[in-house]
């Protein structure tokens, strides 16, 4: 069973935070108290009585109702614990087929009430949410949609359930001996659907690409029918329908089936961590092992910042120590930098590639390749799903953590990083409070990167000064992405939180034209609106 109001699942090992990490956060941050958590019972008694119909595929039960109404983004973690909600979805629909959708979508048109797809549940950026609105809300939930339909070997297409989450998708494919590679930091709970439409990333996009290169058709149901979105290899004729469906976030339709590109499982598999002296050895490597087309799965550089927080938050304390001491004896000490790169292929991809890294890290003056790298670099590997265990394991000490992502060409990334940093640091100056605040490199691409950082902040003393000051950080942040020429999102979608700052990146063209589509597909704004455009909700 999912936890109602948290990360994961019932019984998942957390990772934990040891005496020494919290002694940290403690005297990087100040003291601070937990807040009171509202119970499932109380929130379920909270839940109105449902607006919506009976019918055969909707659930109206109040608990339901709830472990549907929220996400993942910090916003949703405050209403989840202090039990205001705000609104619930009327009802949660569990299709097992598209046809069961497409009658789902025909009866909201008939009945009018609004539509909200859901996949994994695991949106930050706020896709999911009901608002208060005189439509009933019904919740489209894919769950149940998790098969491997099919899988075309000489083509290798692979049709799946939107439903499908990353775990099942791998371990489908596995059995027969092919991978999507597709590993996102929300790869547990996350899915295939929900890939799509957000325009994810995974961990080892250098190898496998991003699921625009996955993506090879489906199915979409929209009010007027089913749109079906052939798998041709290439086309010249006009622009292509895969395009206008990812990135959509539920606002053209609800994605039915999903059919990708994979490949054939992989020989072997290694991950590696290095250090660096500084930042700008670690960010040079890394540009220039992109630029010069390395064989690497992943690539991932973290600042000197995150480097250091990341020892003092690891929990494996003796041998931080260790490594420290090791590091120091090779000349790797303060300001160090990790560096985090897989290598995937056939056992003869693999060593050439490492003989070809080795030969650059040494040159950037990095240290690890040998037996200390591929260590450290199983740990992460066994623990590269975990970081979201951590907000859980914080926030019950009183401390909140969050992120935000962007991605700009190499020439805009340091002064990007800074911004960002500065931005975020400087958000609570006029409380008082300090905000601490580390980045990594976490997509690599010969034209630039994606900046992925990370704040952690004290709780205010109610569960609303802590919603108020994280509204402060993201208005910081995002607004330091958007001055600086960056994508308001790189992988987490736009969904109304990112919505007010869509328009520095499109213009004003692009969003008429964005706005003219969704009106195309949904003149009465039934599909979740305010996600991804702006819009008085109906």
């Amino acid at each position: 069973m999912r936890y109602w109001n948290s990360w994961g699942h019932d019984g998942t090992e957390k990772p934990p935070l040891t005496d020494a990490a919290l002694i940290f956060v403690k005297h990087t941050l100040g003291d601070s108290s937990p807040l009171p958590e509202a119970t499932l019972e109380q929130v379920c008694s909270r839940v109105p009585v449902s607006r919506l119909p009976d019918h055969p595929l909707i659930e109206k039960n109040p608990e339901i109702r709830v472990r549907h109404a929220r996400g993942q983004s910090l916003p949703d973690w405050i209403a989840m614990k202090s039990g205001n909600f705000g609104c619930f979805p009327d009802g949660v629909a569990l299709p097992e087929t598209p046809e069961q959708i497409r009658e789902l979508m025909d009866l909201a048109r008939t009945e009018d009430f609004t539509v909200i797809p859901y996949g994994g549940g695991t949106s930050v950026v706020g896709h999911i949410n009901p608002q208060k609105q005189e439509r009933a809300v019904l919740t489209v939930s894919l769950e149940r949609m998790t098969r491997l339909l099919d899988l075309n070997e000489e083509s290798q297409i692979a049709t799946f359930g939107p439903g499908t989450p990353g775990p099942m998708v791998e371990a489908q494919l596995a059995a027969k001996g092919y991978t999507l590679g597709h590993f996102p930091q929300s790869f547990e709970l996350s899915t295939i659907g929900g890939w799509v439409a957000s325009r994810s990333s995974g961990q080892q996009s250098l190898r496998y690409g991003r699921i625009e290169q996955m993506f090879a058709g489906g199915r979409l149901e929209t009010f007027d029918g089913t749109m079906p979105i052939p798998t041709i290899p290439a086309s010249s004729a006009g622009p292509d329908l895969r395009e206008m469906v990812m990135g959509s976030e539920g606002r053209f339709g609800v994605i039915s089936e999903v059919k990708v590109r994979v490949t054939r499982a992989p020989e072997k598999e290694e991950f590696i961590v290095v250090y660096f002296p500084n930042w700008s050895s670690a960010y040079s490597f890394c540009r220039e092992a992109t630029q010069k087309k390395l064989q690497l799965s992943m690539l991932r550089a973290s600042n000197a910042v995150e480097t250091w927080s990341q020892f003092k938050l690891a929990g494996h304390d003796d041998l931080v120590a260790w490594l420290e001491r090791y590091l120091r004896l090779r000349g790797v000490d303060e300001g160090k930098c990790m560096v985090t790169f897989g290598i995937t292929g056939t056992k003869a991809q693999v060593k050439a590639a490492k003989k070809q890294t080795h030969k650059m890290v040494h040159q950037h003056n990095g240290v690890g390749m040998t037996g200390l790298g591929p260590r450290i670099g199983r740990l992460w590997e066994k623990g590269r799903f975990r970081y979201p265990y951590l907000r859980e394991n914080l926030w019950k000490h009183g401390y909140a953590v969050d992120t935000l992502e962007t991605s700009v060409n190499w020439d805009k990334t340091n002064t990007t990083i800074d911004a960002i940093e500065s931005g975020l640091r400087n958000a609570l100056v006029d409380e008082g409070e300090t905000v601490h605040v580390f980045t990594h490199l976490s997509h690599v691409y010969t034209q630039g990167s994606s900046i992925y950082t990370t704040y952690l902040f004290r709780f205010g003393k109610t569960h609303e000064e802590t919603l108020v000051r994280w509204k402060k950080l993201k208005a910081a942040g995002s607004t330091a992405v958007v001055e600086s020429g960056g994508t308001i999102s790189h992988q987490h979608g736009v969904g109304r939180d990112h919505a007010p700052y869509l328009a520095a990146e499109k213009g004003p063209l692009g969003m008429a034209a964005l706005s003219k589509l969704s009106e195309h597909f949904d003149p009465q704004k039934r599909l979740v609106p305010g996600v991804l455009l702006e819009e008085t909700e109906a």
